[in-house]
């Protein structure tokens, strides 16, 4: 059991490793709350769980959500306890397109990403659920429960890697090469035809967050960064917990690629290299372009 936990930390202390570190913030949450469950609820105390639950899940109602506005944040971190395929199936596409989006644009971008579409999906939640008269109708209704998933943020992922790179493909079993625009149509699809089915709410954090994906990638063409704030808070969070040195020390890394002159771009470029990534992969790049690319999502 040590070495497994030894293990998870030196995987989540990587540098750069944004995508894992988030898959495994999800999978430890959920295995805490499945072994509270079961606990808690052999010792006839159920209710402590469900208290908890309760804590981490985003309200419909916006009176109550102001009591907890954590929530807004927390939901996209916890899951369904109903069964495994909620979180399996979230934690598949995010590390697919999570993939694309950490080796083109960073893992900074990749984490802004995340927590903007759970917020732009909770948003949306809200909203809806406020002010349009059916869903306000659902929310009344006694034993309504709150909800969470990561999904808000995973479709914000996938339309966000599907346009950055909407001709990148995915082989399919038995299929073949597919383009991830094509998938991404065809999650937002069954996103809009549920909106009125039985996990409504759920679908409506979907298209929040695909839209937020979607908003992000093209704003950040035209030099607005959404997830700024979001690196200025995790600086900021690193500041505080980043032991200080107590000697200075200069040394020389030669492992990260060094900008030059002729590596500094503009926005022009790097759509001209995504472009080309895009039409013929990543592997027709240049070494010049690689390293434009490299410093930009610096």
């Amino acid at each position: 059991m040590a070495s497994i936990l030894d293990e998870l930390k030196r995987n989540f202390r990587q540098s750069d490793n944004a995508l894992i570190q988030l898959i495994i913030v999800n999978i430890s949450v959920y295995i805490i709350l499945a072994v509270l469950q079961v606990v808690l609820t052999l010792f006839g105390v159920r209710d402590i769980f469900d208290f908890i639950y309760a804590q981490l899940s985003i309200p419909a109602q916006f009176k109550a959500f102001i009591l907890k506005p954590w929530t807004a944040i927390t939901y996209a971190f916890t899951h369904s306890m109903s069964g495994f395929f909620h979180i399996l199936f979230n934690m598949l596409v995010l590390y697919w397109f999570g993939q694309l989006i950490k080796e083109y644009i960073g893992s900074k971008k990749l984490i802004a990403l995340y927590f903007l579409g759970g917020i732009a999906g909770a948003v949306t939640y809200l909203i809806a659920f406020n002010l349009v008269p059916y869903y306000v109708d659902q929310a009344a209704f006694p034993g309504f429960g709150g909800m969470v998933g990561a999904s808000a943020s995973v479709y914000a992922i996938s339309v966000a890697a599907a346009t950055l790179l909407p001709n990148y493909r995915f082989h399919m079993l038995f299929i073949g090469p597919v383009k991830i625009k094509y998938f991404v149509l065809v999650f937002i699809f069954i996103s809009f035809i549920g909106i009125i089915g039985t996990n409504s709410g759920g679908n409506l954090a979907h298209l929040g967050g695909a839209i937020m994906g979607f908003a992000y990638i093209k704003l950040l063409r035209s030099g607005v960064n959404l997830g700024k704030p979001i690196d200025d808070i995790g600086l900021f969070f690193k500041s505080i917990f980043k032991p200080k040195p107590k000697i200075r020390v200069s040394h020389k890394n030669t492992d990260v690629p060094k900008k030059s002159p002729n590596t500094s771009v503009d926005q022009a470029e790097i759509d001209s290299i995504l472009d080309k990534i895009s039409a013929s992969g990543y592997e027709s790049l240049t070494k010049e372009e690689k390293e434009k690319l490299f410093n930009a999502s610096k």
